[in-house]
C-alpha cells in the first residue's frame, strides 16, 4: 500500500520546532517563498545567518526538489523538462491565453502503467509515482519565476488518481498559508479509477473532475484503454453521476478524436446515447473534443485528423443538447500537447 508522505513545509515546520525557533520563523520563510519569490535559504535575509546555515545543511540550498533541465517555447506555450530524484525526468506545460491568464498542466507520475494505445507517456511504463513535493514544485518553479498561477490541470504525465500523493498535493496547493489556490482552479483528469473518484467526491468536492472517455462503446474502449476491463465504462459513469449529485458540480468528458477509429457519426450518436441517459439527462456533463496529436512513441499510429469529421461530430453532440467544446490546440510543435509528453525525450535518451 502506498503511504502519504509528509510534505516539505511540514518537515520545515517540525525542524524549526525541534530547534526551538520562535513560531514566526515559519511565517517568515513562507513569506519569502510565496510573497517575495525567493527560492534559496541563504537569500532569505530576514532569517538569522545561523538559521539559514542549518536550513541549507538539512534541506539543501534551494526550496525546490525538482531541477529544471530544459525549456522549449512555442507561441503561448512553454514546456519544462525537470529532473527528479533517481535521475528520472518529468515534463510540465505552461499555457498563456490571450485573455491574460495562465494555465499549467502538471505531471503526477514519471511514466504511466495503464498503456492507453494513443499515448506516448503510457508506452514507456511507470517509472514511479511523484511525491507531493515533486508535484507541487512544478508549480512552485513557475511561481518563483513570476508567473501568475491561474489554473492547474493534473493532465501531464501519469494517471493522477493512481498516486495517493496527489491528494496531499491538492492540500498543499489549496492551503491558505501556502499556494492559497481555490480548489475550483484545480482539475484532476482520470481514466476512471473508481475508488479515487469516490475519494474526490467525499474530500475534494470543489476540485474539477475530467473523465477520459475516448469511446462510448465498452469493447472498443477496452482495446484502446485496458483500464476499462478493471473499471467498466458504465460503472465509472454511475460513480460520476453520484459525484454530480453530491457536489452539484459539472464533470468534464475528454474525448480524443482518433482518425478513422472513434470519430464517426455512429460514435457521436453513441456519446449522445451514453450521456443523455445519465443524471439530469447529461446536462452537467461537458464534452471536450480533443484533436489527436501525433507522438514519437505510442503503441498505435493514427492518420491525420480530418477536420470535417471533428466538426460533424461536434454538431451531432451540440444538436442533441449536450454541452460540447472543440478544444484549442497548444504546443504541438514542441510535443507539449495531449498525449505527447516525454515522447521526444524518451526517444533521444535511448538512441
Amino acid at each position: 500500500m502506498q503511504l502519504r508522505q509528509m510534505n516539505k513545509y511540514r518537515r520545515i515546520e517540525e525542524f524549526l520546532r525541534e530547534h526551538k525557533c520562535p513560531n514566526f520563523r515559519m511565517k517568515q520563510i513562507l513569506n519569502a517563498i510565496f510573497k517575495e519569490r525567493i527560492d534559496k535559504y541563504n537569500e532569505m535575509n530576514v532569517l538569522p545567518k545561523s538559521l539559514r546555515g542549518i536550513l541549507v545543511k538539512e534541506f539543501g540550498e534551494s526550496i525546490l526538489d525538482v531541477i529544471p533541465l530544459k525549456e522549449q517555447h512555442s507561441e503561448q506555450v512553454t514546456k519544462v523538462l525537470f529532473e527528479i530524484s533517481g535521475n528520472e525526468k518529468v515534463e510540465t506545460v505552461n499555457m498563456k491565453y490571450k485573455a491574460g491568464w495562465e494555465s499549467f498542466c502538471i505531471s503526477s507520475q514519471c511514466g504511466c502503467s495503464f498503456g492507453c494505445k494513443f499515448c506516448a507517456t503510457g508506452d514507456i511504463g511507470l517509472k514511479r509515482n511523484l511525491t507531493s513535493d515533486e508535484i507541487t514544485d512544478q508549480i512552485l518553479y513557475f511561481h518563483l519565476q513570476g508567473h501568475s498561477i491561474d489554473s492547474i490541470s493534473f493532465m501531464g504525465m501519469g494517471e493522477a488518481l493512481a498516486n495517493v500523493q496527489v491528494f496531499d498535493a491538492i492540500d498543499v496547493l489549496t492551503d491558505p498559508t501556502l499556494f492559497a489556490l481555490s480548489p475550483r482552479r484545480l482539475t484532476i483528469s482520470t481514466i476512471g479509477i473508481i475508488p479515487s473518484i469516490k475519494k474526490m467526491t467525499q474530500n475534494y468536492p470543489q476540485v474539477n473532475l475530467t473523465f477520459s472517455l475516448h469511446s462510448p462503446f465498452n469493447e472498443q474502449r477496452s482495446k484502446l484503454m485496458p483500464i476499462n476491463n478493471r473499471y467498466p465504462l458504465l460503472d465509472v459513469l454511475d460513480i460520476l453521476d453520484e459525484h454530480i449529485r453530491v457536489t452539484s458540480r459539472k464533470v468534464y468528458i475528454a474525448y480524443i478524436m482518433l482518425p478513422g477509429v472513434n470519430d464517426s457519426i455512429d460514435h457521436a450518436k453513441g456519446v449522445v446515447s451514453l450521456l443523455k441517459g445519465r443524471y439530469k439527462a447529461g446536462s452537467l456533463y461537458h464534452v471536450n473534443l480533443i484533436r489527436y496529436n501525433h507522438t514519437v512513441r505510442s503503441p498505435l499510429w493514427f492518420d491525420e485528423v480530418d477536420e470535417s469529421r471533428v466538426v460533424n461530430f461536434y454538431k451531432e453532440l451540440k444538436s442533441s443538447g449536450l454541452n460540447v467544446t472543440i478544444r484549442s490546440q497548444f504546443g504541438i510543435d514542441i510535443d507539449a500537447a495531449c498525449g505527447q509528453l516525454y515522447a521526444n525525450y524518451q526517444k533521444s535518451d535511448k538512441q
